[in-house]
């Protein structure tokens, strides 16, 4: 399954004013770079993905519509799936996607 395009363009309206944004393709979606650090991305399975601290991840994981990232079958820490009923409104993607950038943004640039 391709990323969700009508996805993407609402993170794009969300992220149009951030400087060092970049997006790239990766691992089936479409994700969105802040200085090289990966943020958030439309997933190629449904929903965003999100980078989060490895310390906030397990507390995060008991909102609803929010699952542990997964690939290859193994637990990515740090990475949080939200699922598409828990990003249906720009209030409710708005906060997923700052939550990424703001990430991003901690770390050294690439």
């Amino acid at each position: 399954m391709a990323f969700d395009a009508d996805l993407a363009d609402r993170i794009r309206e969300l992220t149009a004013t951030e400087s060092g944004l970049d997006e790239k393709r990766m691992f089936g979606g479409l994700a969105f770079l802040i200085n090289g650090n990966m943020a958030v991305a439309a997933s190629r399975e449904g929903g965003l993905m999100v980078r989060v601290a490895r310390a906030d991840g397990d507390k995060l994981l008991q909102r609803d519509h929010v699952e542990p990232m997964l690939m290859g079958g193994r637990e990515m820490r740090g990475w949080l799936r939200i699922t598409s009923p828990g990003i249906k409104t720009k209030r409710q993607l708005q906060s997923w996607v700052a939550r990424g950038i703001d990430y991003a943004k901690s770390l050294p640039p690439k």
